[in-house]
């Protein structure tokens, strides 16, 4: 005989792994009595529901429904017959379907059913560690369920639901279930069976009559909470395999088989129901407007690892949660803060001297930037908490005092406000916190943190100014009565190691990960990088003056590159190409419904404003077709005109974001503004002229990810076009990200030791006077008294020490250096060097004041007086192209752990015609309209011979002089052969001077070394 593997099998799986019973064994022995034990052993408690006790009209298991009120209460039940003798069951089951209609399952699982003068518990809550014996009877009194073949329809009799899970007959989770082997998926089969062959008009399918219904097979599952016919929206409830979509290969069973073995436990359910399942909405809105929120398997996995490690490790622990765009971070968030202010200690050991009955936390603090995340908490928490108003805004200090005396146990405040807010607490060492930090960089690293930690320790009345400075200095570390909680999806190697586990290899590692490439994978985000296109700027900048003053190449380079950016010509031309690509692509093609929007990402305010007049401009001459908007900080003079954002636009900088959501409005010109934390659903098309690196970089690209299903939005309709970096530039910054990040190593802390004896050396200061002056700053003294420290310390560098201009920059470069390294490892290095606390204070008071002069200032400026921007263009070299991510984890390194300065090696100086030359063939690739086609040709040749198939064997690896040169003259002739029909004046030249051939050969030999 061969295995089963037809879908009926996957039924029977399930239902025995539930019940320890099948449909199947039932049939064959006549009765459940004659299964033998050992078939009872491995089951979840559920007991096997019969179909037949299933009441369609009610959508109830009606026999184990009374079953459980009887058992359970049946005083009041007495109390409902007594008044209706006749038809006491028909009024409590019509009362039943009436509120199930209006408010939903999940409010009456919660709040019970109030008929007449009796109230009926329909479910008794999971107990806590600290509950009575009373309450964990209640709980063992529930009835699980699991029916197989559900006929729910009263319209069409015969049509079955694979499964149905039930919790004392009320229907929770229904299920169709496909097995993968006999071509049946639930990614397809099980969704189009829900979408199209079930009728959503009976009871059991009504939104809100059941928790959640599941397409499953042996590999996947897929979820949803409303059955809209072919608009249902289904989500996958997957583990994620290799960082990406899926589940991972199980060696003892399906795939798919946590979801019965861990998910559909009797303690599992009862905790979905008591603290994840929630609906949004208010309860005035029509049940059908609300939206019935089912968590995400990683969204159930972070909140159910992190309550439990901090109930079984205690309090003191840092966790970096490393959860993409898509993630739904805000509902992780919310789940987590509330259940940690309910998780209480699972040893006495944990409960560090406090009752195992008292919390854990006595509260917990959200950090973060997004206004919305305050009131959807606080909504979101309502629906949770028996005890109302638990939640408070803290944006001032006195708030937070007052929020934390009055026993509120969750507390929101933003990053900003927050190193403000904690200075004003004192004596909060008795009390212990959970601090959630949203989107955690580098504003939670150093200073705004130290202030953060300094604020949760305590002040003894008598100490003296050693104490206080290691106090300060243990306060900025991670405090034992505090744990941090740091959500993020792009963690940078600061945060990994101020926040991820460390391994034992000494590397850092988030607590939990949910990756770009699963949500991209899984649908939730868009791949930004589906359609991108590069264009590579192209200059002639052509002397104006015939002397050639020496310069940095370097910085020239950079400078000529600024000076072309940002003259009004280069922005007309490049904004032509943005709105020639963006109205009839995006506007005329009316993506998204005609709704699609735009983002003009600038390198600064000057060139937003720059942007802003060119595209209102062409918009003008093109009669005004829909609006732009700007976005910027401050004021900007711009050719004589002061601007600011509120003016340009004509209404006030905090309506931006809501005005750019009207349709009027179609494109937005930012200026590092928007970049972060901006979710506009409707944008799917960006046009970045700016740098872009890194964590910023895909920040940046991210805020067109977000997927709007109502409009229809796909990641073809993504557009991104980039005239400043390449694609290689953007697949450096996304790859760390698209997986898993961790850190290589810890930063080597021994960097301070060399950057203090370096600047000790130097005798800016003495250590007297630091000794001095973090005495008067502890002591909280007039400042007055801390200027003329600093201000001696300030003048020895300025005139006294005759200090070069290179050792002033040398010196305030390591002193930067020093301040930011030990700003953001004091929290977290093993041990205390009270020397290494006092000059960092000091440091970041005279830094300040450390005036120093860019020794290229006036040539550079010299520089761009001579010379012209003779042509700009524009070639696309990469077209909608797909950049694919690294799927590799990937290991960022630790900070840069040598010092560094001003001395760093020797300068790459060149004469102008160089630079000129230079950055000409950099940007001038291939371009045959140039003013100086020479030029062209010499890269050009010089590519063709780096590309000859003998290039590296005989020429670039070849140590022996004499034969490279040979090998060097054949490909040239071989390459100038092949060009001679296109290069025929070149070519004879070359061929007929035999002084040109020896130059041109020579320079390209130098042009190819380089």
């Amino acid at each position: 005989m061969v295995s089963n593997t037809k879908e009926q099998a996957l039924e029977a799986a399930i239902e025995q792994a539930l019940t320890g019973l099948t449909t199947e064994a039932i049939k064959v022995s006549g009765s459940a009595d004659k299964i033998p034990a050992d078939d009872l052993a491995a089951n979840n408690g559920f007991e096997l529901g019969l179909p037949t006790d299933f009441n369609a009209q009610y959508a109830l298991d009606e026999k184990l429904f009374w079953r459980f009120l009887e058992h359970t209460q049946k005083p009041e039940l007495t109390k409902l017959q007594k008044h209706n003798p006749v038809d006491f069951k028909r009024k409590l089951l019509e009362r039943y379907d009436r509120l199930a209609k209006k408010h939903g399952i999940l409010h009456l699982l919660k709040k019970g059913l109030q008929v007449d003068d009796a109230h009926f518990h329909l479910m008794y809550p999971e107990p806590l560690a600290s509950s009575s014996e009373k309450v964990k009877e209640n709980f063992a009194s529930n009835i699980f369920s699991c029916t197989r073949q559900v006929r729910y329809s009263s319209a069409n009799p015969l049509q079955e639901i694979d499964m149905v899970l039930f919790l004392n007959g009320v229907p929770l989770v229904t299920m169709e279930l496909k097995n993968a082997w006999t071509g049946q998926t639930a990614r397809y089969h099980g969704q189009k069976q829900y979408r199209e062959d079930r009728d959503v008009g009976q009871p059991l399918l009504n939104f809100g009559r059941c928790l959640v219904h599941m397409a499953v097979d042996t590999d996947e599952v897929y979820m949803t909470t409303k059955l809209a016919g072919k608009s249902t929206y289904f989500l996958p409830f997957n583990k994620g395999h290799n960082h990406g979509k899926g589940n991972p290969p199980n060696p003892s069973g399906h795939k798919t088989s946590y979801l019965w073995e861990e998910v559909f436990t009797k303690e599992s359910i009862a905790n979905i129901i008591q603290h994840f399942v929630r609906l949004d909405g208010s309860s005035k809105d029509s049940l059908r407007k609300r939206t019935l929120f089912f968590p995400r398997y990683h969204q159930l996995d972070v909140v159910r690892k992190l309550v439990d490690h901090a109930s079984t490790h205690g309090v003191g622990h840092t966790y970096l949660i490393q959860h993409s765009a898509g993630s739904g971070k805000s509902n992780s968030i919310t789940w987590a803060a509330y259940q940690l202010i309910e998780s209480y200690p699972a040893s006495v050991e944990v409960a560090g001297g406090k009752s195992i009955e008292q919390p854990l936390f006595d509260s917990v603090i959200v950090v973060t930037d997004r206004r919305l995340l305050d009131k959807q908490l606080r909504e979101n928490i309502k629906e949770f908490s028996e005890v109302k108003n638990i939640v408070a805004p803290a944006f001032k200090s006195a708030e937070l005092k007052s929020a934390l005396e009055n026993g509120k146990k969750i507390i929101i405040t933003t990053i900003q406000k927050f190193p403000f807010i904690v200075d004003g607490i004192e004596d909060l060492s008795d009390k212990r916190f959970a601090v959630i930090i949203d989107e955690a960089h580098s504003s939670q690293s150093g200073s705004a943190h130290d202030n953060m930690n300094r604020a949760m320790g305590q002040q003894d009345e008598e100490e003296d100014d050693q104490d206080k400075i290691l106090k300060a200095m243990k306060s900025r570390k991670m405090r034992g009565n505090a744990s941090y909680l740091a959500f993020t999806a792009t963690p940078k190697n600061t945060t990994l190691e101020k926040f991820g586990e460390k391994q034992d290899d000494g590397s850092f590692q988030p607590f939990h990960l949910y990756s770009m490439k699963q949500a991209i994978e899984e649908g939730f985000i868009l791949d930004v990088l589906a359609n991108y296109t590069t264009y590579k700027s192209y200059y002639e900048i052509e002397k104006s003056i015939a002397e050639n003053p020496e310069f940095d190449t370097k910085k020239a380079q950079k400078k000529l590159r600024a000076y072309v950016e940002r003259s009004q010509q280069t922005i007309d031309t490049k904004a032509e190409i943005m709105l020639e690509h963006f109205i009839p692509q995006v506007v005329n093609a009316k993506k998204l419904k005609g709704k699609a929007k735009g983002m003009v990402v600038t390198q600064n305010i000057e060139t937003a404003i720059r942007y802003y007049r060119a595209i209102t401009r062409i918009l003008a001459a093109k009669g005004n077709p829909f609006k732009v908007l700007v976005a910027f900080s401050g004021a900007k003079e711009v050719d004589g005109i002061e601007y600011t954002e509120a003016e340009i636009n004509g209404f006030s900088e905090a309506e931006t974001k809501d005005k750019f959501d009207t349709d009027d409005y179609r494109l937005l010109v930012v200026a590092n503004k928007y970049l972060t934390g901006f979710d506009q659903p409707k944008l799917c098309a960006m046009y970045v002229d700016k740098k872009l690196a890194s964590v910023l970089c895909v920040q940046t690209l991210s805020r067109l990810n977000r997927a709007a299903p109502k409009l229809g939005k796909k990641t073809e309709d993504l557009f991104i076009l980039d005239f400043f970096n390449s694609t290689d530039d953007v697949k450096k910054a996304f790859d760390p990200f698209y997986t898993a990040t961790s850190l290589s190593q810890a930063t080597d802390i021994n960097v301070l030791h060399d950057l203090k004896g370096a600047l000790d050396d130097v005798g800016v200061y003495e250590w007297y006077e630091i000794e001095d002056f973090v005495t008067r700053y502890f002591n909280n003294e007039d400042a007055q008294t801390l200027s003329p420290i600093i201000d001696v310390a300030a003048a020895r560098f300025e005139d006294e020490l005759d200090l070069e201009d290179d050792a002033k920059v040398d010196f305030k470069i390591k002193a930067k250096q020093y301040v930011k390294i030990y700003g953001q490892m004091a929290s977290i290095m093993p041990y205390e060097i009270v020397a290494w606390e006092k000059l960092f204070w000091f440091l970041k008071f005279l830094i300040p004041k450390l005036k120093v002069k860019d020794p290229d200032v006036d040539t550079i400026d010299e520089l761009l007086e001579s010379v012209d921007l003779s042509s700009y263009g524009l070639q696309r070299v990469k077209l909608n192209q797909t950049i694919e991510l690294d799927e590799a984890d990937t290991d960022l390194d630790p900070q840069n752990p040598n010092p560094r300065g001003a001395h760093g090696g020797e300068k790459d100086v060149d004469p102008l015609d160089d630079i000129v030359r230079t950055f000409n063939e950099r940007w001038f690739q291939g371009w045959s309209a140039t003013p100086e086609e020479q030029k062209v040709k010499f890269i050009n040749i010089a590519e063709s011979i780096k590309q000859h198939p003998d290039f590296e064997s005989k020429y670039q690896n070849n140590s022996d002089p004499h034969n490279r040169e040979l090998a060097f003259e054949k490909m040239l002739k071989e390459v100038m052969l092949r060009r001679r029909k296109d290069e025929l004046e070149l070519y004879k030249l070359f061929a007929g001077d035999g002084a040109f051939k020896a130059a041109w050969m020579q320079s390209l030999q130098r042009m190819i070394a380089q």
